[in-house]
């Protein structure tokens, strides 16, 4: 017994949890997006631009074909199928770093190629992703909180200034 007669906590296992989870932007096609983009920026064309990007960002609604970056409290992983059956995936106990790619396409539909980084190599790549900081600093957040034996990345102050 704890304190005033409260019982202590005991220790449980802790169920895989999703924190975090994304569609693929049309951005995941290259090919499609940069041809959409640059009907986009006509007048005449656009629609077209419109209809051959509705392919891409519709099917990844078809069951066979659907995709999910998803992050849990054990892994990283793209969860295919409307299952949500986990495809690949890396623990957070053997991610070191996450990069963001950016490329032509990436202002336009505001997402970038999110790389998984563990041992000095890409473990998993994950294109087209959506807000690619925000899903990089959660992954980063969810290896320090849920990982805490991993070695530390750089430190970064907040501010250059000494606090008075």
């Amino acid at each position: 017994m704890g304190e005033q007669g409260q019982p202590d906590a005991v220790a449980a296992v802790m169920p895989e949890t999703r924190i975090r989870e994304r569609w693929p932007s049309v951005a995941s096609a290259p090919a499609i997006a940069g041809v959409g983009r640059m009907l986009n920026n006509t007048i005449v064309l656009a629609p077209l631009g419109w209809l051959l990007m509705s392919a891409v960002f519709f099917g990844k609604f078809i069951p066979f074909l659907a995709k999910r970056y998803r992050i849990t409290n054990r892994h990283v992983m793209i969860a295919r199928g409307l299952t949500r059956k986990p495809g690949s995936a890396v623990p957070l106990t053997e991610i070191d770093d996450v990069k963001v790619v950016y490329d032509a396409n990436s202002d336009f539909f505001r997402a970038g190629t999110g790389e998984i980084m563990s041992r000095g190599q890409v473990a998993l790549s994950l294109p087209g992703c959506p807000e690619p900081e925000n899903f990089k600093q959660t992954v980063l957040s969810a290896v320090a909180a849920y990982a805490p034996n991993r070695k530390p990345g750089p430190f970064i102050p907040a501010s250059s200034t000494p606090a008075s």
